[in-house]
């Protein structure tokens, strides 16, 4: 029997799944398998508004056809150089193209397709033959700086030798950057350790045994038989036997070597991306679509002693994709290990894991504060960091709705920066795409011993930049009643406690912290500041190094005229001679 989208007339609610409105005696259907879903388009007859908008939202944008998008990068000759490597961006007969140059030769690719939009562009492309696959490109267009930089360099890796074009886009930024089927992206969780590597995995789900949700099968046989449906649309290999522990593998597998565009569900992140397969809605719409599973094949619960929510529900949808720790950095925030107790994410699209991770999952989600259907305005987000934004905190924190309550809770001037809750308690140091820090969405405090004896800045010093280690401890200790072991500060900051917290942190801090001092440096544009700043332009993560080179432009007004893509020896040497 074939299982795959048919409809299920089994009773297959459980106490975590979200209840659904729909008239007495419907079925319920499932949410997970590829015949539940029906593309996007489906949305759009009686969700016009909230289609429209979605039509130009980041989300919708995430991945495009590089022949009908609109492109900002330049294809205009410009040569991005890597070791002894070279990409040079050009255009022909209304395409564009990459010519890569190594010492094994010169390649060229027809851009195919165009990923991001918001802050960068990356593009994949195809062998100017057409024959192959779809490859990653290794040039980034930065729009904060109107420049290309290395792909690679895009997260806190250190320096490269060359350029590779060998990532197979098809094997790397398909799940997360389109729509597939749910049950597509939990292999890994229903089989464990050692399944297949395949693409469709959720990001290194490292977090707390009491933050994890479990999945599990409920029907071995009717699950194993869906995945083989799977497995013969993608035109894989079936499993020697048809048991649900010899399928998964085959189907991870089957993934890994045959998914492509046309096996898609949509072409970016479509409306089923979060709301899960809508056909049974697109059929009788009292039958109301659900963030969480709902199959007779598959449950997936909360952590032990936990009931789900509808905020959990919609922050795991949202943690599918933005959970990464996927760089091999091995710090994380909380002085972490990403292999060991790790903390938060140090950079942007760790910010569903993060949340998850911090106090207030159960009952707010992310849509509180972000619109998933469109691009968040600067002005909303700005807004939500001033004391009219703690209008979203005093829901559930009514003890500080009275003005009284607040300056005695934040030891801050009325009206200040200081007395916006997320201006504390969500602070901004993470890194962003841009070379801007953006915020830490692990919901806390700045007096937690963890930020504050494992993580350097203080995170009072982002704000209060001209102050002292040892004069931000005791304000933390004072006010809030706190005590914090010396030691453990002498090691991040040295003997001297009274040495300024964001200098400290540039000279002694690790990649991630430094580049937080930097961009603070740069924000508040002190030409004092430059000295101590460029030495950091030959950093060894050349990530860091773009946030030093965005720094100083804010502090000079001009750009810099430094390849900061070049090894780091040879920006020091260029360095000595200016």
């Amino acid at each position: 029997m074939r299982w795959l989208g048919l409809v299920f007339v089994i009773a297959c609610g459980s106490p975590t799944t979200p209840s659904r409105v729909a008239p007495a005696g419907t079925v319920v259907t499932s949410n997970v398998l590829r015949g539940d879903y029906v593309g996007s388009s489906a949305c759009s007859d009686c969700h016009s508004d909230l289609y429209e908008r979605w039509q130009s939202s980041p989300m919708r944008n995430m991945t495009r056809d590089a022949q009908t998008a609109t492109i900002r990068a330049p294809f205009d000759g410009t040569s991005l150089t890597v070791g002894g490597d070279t990409a040079t961006m050009e255009m022909q007969g209304g395409s564009r193209y990459v010519r890569v140059t190594t010492a094994k030769g010169t390649s060229r690719f027809r851009i195919t397709k165009v990923i991001g939009g918001r802050y960068r562009e990356d593009f994949v492309g195809v062998d100017e033959t057409g024959i192959g696959v779809e490859r990653v490109m290794p040039a980034t267009y930065v729009f904060a700086t109107k420049s290309w930089r290395y792909k690679g360099y895009s997260v806190m890796v250190k320096e490269r030798p060359g350029m590779s074009t060998r990532a197979v886009w098809a094997n790397e930024c398909i799940p997360c950057h389109n729509t597939l089927p749910l049950a597509t992206m939990l292999y890994d969780e229903l089989y464990g350790k050692g399944l297949p590597s395949y693409q469709g995995k959720l990001s290194d789900r490292v977090l707390p045994a009491s933050r994890m949700w479990s999945v599990r099968s409920r029907n071995d046989a009717a699950l194993a038989s869906a995945l083989a449906e799977e497995i013969r649309f993608l035109g894989g290999e079936q499993p020697e036997n048809s048991s649900l522990r010899a399928t998964l593998p085959a189907a991870a597998t089957a993934s890994e070597t045959f998914l492509d565009t046309k096996h898609l569900v949509e072409l970016g992140v479509g409306c089923e991306a979060c709301h899960n397969g809508a056909r049974t809605h697109a059929g009788n719409p009292t039958v109301m679509p659900s963030f969480g599973v709902e199959s007779p094949l598959l449950q997936v619960s909360p952590p032990p002693g936990q009931s789900a929510t509808r905020a959990q529900w919609i922050n795991r949808t949202c943690a599918k994709c933005h959970t990464v720790l996927f760089t091999r950095y091995p710090w994380t925030w909380e002085g972490g290990e990403r292999t060991k107790n790790p903390g938060g994410s140090t950079t942007n699209s760790g910010e569903g894991r993060d949340f998850l991770l911090g106090g207030c999952a159960t009952q707010m989600s992310c849509t509180t504060c972000h619109d998933p259907h469109a691009e968040d305005t600067r002005a909303a987000m700005d807004a939500l960091a001033t004391p009219a934004g703690n209008r979203v905190c005093i829901t559930c924190h009514a003890k500080y709705a009275s003005e009284p309550a607040l300056l005695r809770h934040s030891h801050h001037a009325k009206g200040s920066a200081g007395t916006s809750c997320i201006g504390c308690h969500m602070p901004r140091k993470n890194m962003g795409l841009d070379y801007e820090l953006v915020r830490y969405h692990r919901i806390g405090s700045p007096t937690d011993k963890r930020r504050v004896t494992g993580d350097r800045p203080l995170e009072c010093a982002l704000c209060h930049a001209d102050k002292s280690v040892a004069s931000l401890l005791a304000n933390l200790e004072q006010w809030w009643g706190k005590r914090y072991d010396a030691a453990a500060l002498r090691v991040l900051y040295g003997d001297n406690l009274d040495v300024n917290a964001i200098d400290a942190t540039l000279a002694r801090g690790k990649p991630h912290e430094q580049a937080v001092a930097i961009a603070v440096r740069g924000d508040a544009r002190d030409p004092k500041a430059v000295p101590k700043l460029v030495p950091h332009l030959a950093h060894a993560y050349p990530l860091v190094r773009f946030y030093v080179g965005r720094a100083l432009e804010k502090i000079t007004g001009r750009p810099i005229e430094l390849d900061l893509n070049a090894p780091a020896e040879t920006i020091r040497r260029q360095l000595e001679q200016l």
